[in-house]
């Protein structure tokens, strides 16, 4: 979990996390385009291997970062609260019962106990969750499970915000 600093855009946010690769496919990564690397270098001339490696290394490294920049958030703001996941984004009226997941559970969830019509942040990388129940009847979505790190962090500051607003 991290915390950002306050800014002008508002106050610092009860929980965020960002949801970014592990180590181990960087790793991983790298180790592929040196192998890439050794096949095209005995194959084509150095300056087009090397540029080809390059090409690959870079785009592996877009993706990485792009596939892990989707953040977790819950925050206060002047209508009570809210939970973003990704691009998706619900106001804390309509949350309902938080419930960190362990890994089976999540894995359930995600698969044979899974709703169409849930919204789903997950990553293979992470074997945890946290399932948030839709209060609002005008929604069809059922619940959001979303992959974390720390789901227990994740599910009080959601019981937390829940309780907040329904006191105002």
């Amino acid at each position: 979990m991290t915390a950002s600093a306050p800014d002008s855009t508002g106050p610092m946010p009860a929980y965020r996390e960002r949801l970014s690769v592990p180590l181990r496919w960087w790793v991983q990564g790298v180790m592929f385009v040196a192998t890439l690397w050794l096949a095209l270098i005995v194959a084509m001339p150095a300056p087009w291997a090397w540029a080809t490696i390059a090409a690959v290394l870079a785009l592996m490294a877009l993706a990485f970062v792009a596939y892990g920049s989707a953040h977790i958030e819950v925050g206060h703001d002047s209508h009570g609260g809210h939970l973003r996941a990704g691009r998706a984004r619900i106001e804390a009226a309509h949350l309902g019962r938080a419930e960190a997941l362990d890994p089976e559970a999540a894995r359930r969830a995600a698969g044979a106990q899974a709703d169409a019509r849930a919204y789903l942040l997950l990553r293979p990388y992470l074997s945890r969750a946290v399932r948030v129940q839709i209060s609002d009847p005008r929604d069809p979505t059922p619940y959001w499970l979303l992959a974390t790190r720390h789901p227990e962090s994740l599910a009080a500051a959601l019981t937390q915000l829940r309780a907040g607003h329904a006191a105002d």
